[in-house]
């Protein structure tokens, strides 16, 4: 459970429906972290760069990328 909520799908800009529905594409469900940083344009961006950007990256197998991703879910808590 996060300290604040996350933005209602009624009150969302344009951005964060598109990272909703790509998010929803991608994982089959909107996670939790998406609506929360909804309140804040600049923080929904840059994360959405990164994953853009990390998704494209041709230097290491995507297989390993997967697995870096999970390892450090694990080692910090996070349940996605």
């Amino acid at each position: 459970m996060a300290r604040i909520s996350g933005v209602p799908k009624e009150k969302g800009g344009l951005l964060l429906r598109l990272a909703r529905g790509y998010s929803r594409r991608k994982v089959g469900s909107v996670p939790e972290p998406v609506g929360i940083m909804g309140h804040h344009g600049g923080i929904l961006q840059a994360v959405g760069a990164y994953e853009f950007f990390l998704e494209r990256a041709k230097r290491v197998d995507s297989r390993l990328k997967t697995l870096a991703s999970i390892k450090a879910a694990t080692l910090i808590g996070c349940p996605f």
